[in-house]
């Protein structure tokens, strides 16, 4: 091939190829300067750890900018927005067809499989290799968060002494497309000696490992969303839309409650939203506005305010609650042009009211203020007596909105 007339001298880009002559990497050090854009050829054995193979990575790394030979190329593909969306839909409806699917296998085979997990004394033992694999981390969460003890384990590093994380009691529900992963098959034999039971999510049953599996269900489909075909895309979405299906199946069977989700999910705002509980959050004692029937309307607005809980509630001799009196009622109440001098709480108060028990979560106090457009509630024992209050400030600060 012809070459542009360059500064390096000709005898010297033969010692930049492998040769007989100086290293590539003594050059580097005599001239910095020097430049050079085509790589003529390469050693066969480039990269091998030879002496005289190496020469042209050394080349590479010192000018990687300016050598730079495409080994591929191929014809630009234009990006205009209905070529993008039309394939973007076409993705989404084999992914989708793919999930639709699945309903018509859920028979025994998924069942036996959920009575495995079911009788599971000790952990589940997710695994899965490359995109399965992901797929497989995902699943094994799920399972963990909602009352089935799992976690996963790589099936590469399990042939390098991870093997002893699988223990008698346990089960294994391992996911392979193919069904012939090797590092999986590897397993086999181990799971055999400990008698341990093996579930097979698989796009092929009658593969080595469906034949192996004690539960073996299909989750093959009948293309990938990949335009090559190639890709895992629909084959890991269906296979992650049966995980899910058996990890909410197992839980409603164990009769796994909203508490117990709550119980793994302490922090960010669904722990909050789960676990805190009004008398956590409410204000007691002196914080809490209080005033009797008879009390004139103009004190109640002192105690209101003075408060500063945007509501006061109005309560007997025996600290029983009869109702509230808030910004609202105060706006009814000068539109009746009710006096404020003369006017006293029971004819002002909206009796009866709506209150909260210290022992609800602070989520369904959050439920109780946005369906009935309230900012305040007052919190009641078991015999109606006033013990607390909150409003949506105490809420917003504790994060549960």
């Amino acid at each position: 091939m012809d070459l542009t007339a360059h500064a390096l001298p000709e005898s010297l880009i033969y010692q930049l190829v492998t040769g007989d002559a100086a290293l590539a990497c003594e050059l580097l050090g005599h001239d910095t300067r020097l430049e050079m854009s085509v790589v003529v050829r390469l050693h066969p054995n480039i990269g091998s750890g030879q002496t005289g193979a190496d020469q042209p990575r050394n080349l590479l790394w010192a000018h990687p900018s300016d050598i730079i030979t495409p080994f591929m190329s191929s014809a630009a593909i234009p990006a205009d927005t209905s070529s993008l969306l039309a394939t973007a839909r076409r993705a989404l409806a084999i992914e989708a067809q793919a999930v639709e699917a699945l309903l018509a296998r859920l028979d025994d085979r998924f069942a036996d499989a959920c009575r495995v997990c079911l009788q599971c004394q000790g952990r589940i033992v997710v695994t899965g290799m490359g995109k399965s694999g992901h797929i497989a981390h995902k699943v094994a969460a799920t399972l963990a968060s909602t009352g089935s003890p799992a976690f996963f384990l790589h099936p590469a590093e399990a042939s390098h002494g991870d093997l002893g994380m699988i223990t008698r009691g346990d089960a294994v529900l391992a996911l392979s497309n193919s069904g012939e992963t090797p590092e999986l098959l590897l397993l086999l034999p181990h799971l055999k000696r400990l008698a341990v039971p093996l579930i097979v999510m698989a796009g092929k049953t009658d593969s080595t490992l469906g034949r192996a599996a004690t539960v073996a269900i299909d989750v093959s489909v009948p293309e990938e969303a990949c335009p090559l075909n190639l890709a895992p895309t629909a084959s890991t979405t269906a296979t992650l839309a049966m995980g899910d299906a058996l990890a909410v199946a197992v839980l409603e069977a164990r009769g796994f409650t909203k508490q117990d989700f709550a119980r793994s999910h302490p922090g960010g705002s669904l722990g909050r939203q789960l676990l805190l509980h009004v008398e956590q959050l409410m204000r007691t004692g002196e914080a809490l506005p209080r005033v009797g029937p008879k009390t004139r309307l103009g004190d109640g607005l002192v105690e209101m305010s003075r408060k500063g809980l945007g509501m006061t509630v109005i309560v007997d001799d025996g600290n029983r609650i009869l109702g509230v009196f808030t910004d609202g009622d105060l706006r009814r109440a000068l539109d009746r042009q009710v006096d404020v001098h003369g006017a006293v709480m029971s004819e002002v108060m909206t009796s009866p009211c709506r209150s909260m028990g210290p022992q609800d979560l602070a989520a369904e106090a959050v439920h109780l203020m946005e369906v009935h457009r309230i900012t305040a509630l007052p919190v009641a024992d078991e015999q109606g007596r006033l013990i607390g209050a909150l409003n949506v400030h105490d809420l917003l600060r504790a994060g549960v909105m």
